[in-house]
């Protein structure tokens, strides 16, 4: 530039009298000095115009062609901003809304063909383009497209394209392991207190769906609070839904709103745990009730579950224990451990969750006979009809 300006520069005429030293020294550099800052400053304002368009491509770095060299590169203004470039005058916000414009652009889809609040996430800069991919790849097929149409259920496939997976893996072994753990557990008593057994496995499978369900990891499309509601509802508003799950580009959570995930997921688990008890104990008592009017002679041996603490028990537990393991498992053991080494490896992904999440189905199946037993609601066949001797 400094050439251009040099030559552009009008000269006085040649004289051979003229010495050239001092009009080189009082009137050539102000010029140069002059010209050469209006004209950096003009072109520094059209390459920003001409790469703005460069810098949305999916894979950039906020206009950092190099990824690691914005001193001089891609639109980044000379900063050492490390990739939030264009100038450094546009957030994540700005940047999530031009790739995922981008990508739907690629793809033939405007925005009116999305769903509302997918539409609006997009919109307020919420949802990064994987997202969007992950959303469009979704669609084709005609389960997860149905799925979709329901918003808890696309906030956690947008976040985990296995999520309809881990619950089939869930609710499919949980039935076959609650019941070995029940087994190991009582051993030759399993017959003796089968209607105890009925129980915790009918408990278990309505709860194996809440237990994936609740704590998964999921991409927030809810629409913000009304101003006057309370601080209390706008902070658990604002919390992930799994306490460990990695936050998208553009958001963060505090270690607060982190606690506050545990705690409301927490919540629910104790209402869902609760919930299920009552069904499955109410269930066993049917049962039992009707094993006796069968069978006289087992009026005397078996007695109904008692349903209130059991309830509360089993509510208590998995607020507490289900509650951190899951949260455990789908935020820190699946999403930052598992997924980033196996992301293309989708099939051995699949079966190394399938073995863990049996493996956490079967432990928890052990901990909650112990802690039945710890609190008193369920006993060892032998200590409540001892033998006499």
């Amino acid at each position: 530039m400094s050439t251009a300006a040099f030559l552009f520069t009008p000269f006085p005429p040649f004289s051979p009298l003229a010495k050239p030293t001092p009009s080189l020294s009082t009137s050539f550099p102000p010029r140069l000095h002059l010209r050469l800052s209006s004209s950096s400053t003009g072109l520094r304002h059209r390459q920003h115009s001409s790469f703005s368009t460069f810098c949305t491509l999916p894979g950039g770095d906020g206009g950092d062609v190099n990824n690691n060299n914005n001193n001089n590169s891609g639109g980044g203004g000379g900063n050492h901003d490390n990739g939030k470039g264009n100038g450094g005058d546009e957030n994540a916000g700005d940047e999530n809304k031009r790739k995922a414009m981008i990508i739907l652009a690629e793809a033939g889809r405007s925005m009116e063909s999305l769903p509302k609040d997918l539409a609006a996430g997009i919109q307020a800069g919420k949802v990064p383009g994987s997202v969007i991919e992950r959303f469009l790849g979704l669609e084709k097929s005609g389960l997860m497209r149905w799925l979709m149409q329901f918003g808890g259920f696309k906030e956690r496939l947008l976040a985990d394209d296995l999520f309809l997976a881990k619950v089939g893996i869930e609710c499919g072994v949980g039935i076959f392991t609650k019941t070995a753990a029940e087994y190991d557990r009582r051993r030759e008593n399993f017959f003796k207190e089968l209607e105890i057994v009925f129980a915790d496995v009918v408990m278990a499978i309505i709860a194996d769906f809440m237990l994936v369900y609740l704590p998964a990891p999921t991409v927030s499309l809810r629409a913000p609070l009304a101003v006057n509601a309370g601080v209390i509802s706008k902070f658990f508003h604002n919390c992930p839904d799994n306490a460990f799950q990695i936050a998208l580009h553009g958001t963060s959570y505090s270690l607060l709103q982190r606690l506050g995930a545990v705690l409301r997921n927490g919540a629910k688990l104790f209402a869902v745990g609760t919930t299920s008890s009552l069904v499955g104990t109410a269930a066993t008592n049917a049962f039992i009730n009707a094993r006796k009017a069968v069978d006289k002679t087992s009026v005397d041996e078996v007695e109904n579950v008692p349903i209130l603490s059991t309830s509360v028990a089993y509510g208590v537990y998995m607020a507490v224990s289900s509650n951190l393991r899951y949260q455990v498992l789908a935020g820190v053991i699946e999403q930052r451990m598992l997924e980033p080494l196996l992301h293309q490896h989708k099939l051995m992904l699949s079966a190394i969750c399938f073995a863990v999440r049996t493996g956490n189905t079967y432990l928890g199946s052990l901990l909650w006979v112990d802690y039945a037993r710890l609190v008193g609601i369920q006993k060892a066949h032998e200590e409540e009809n001892p033998v006499l001797e």
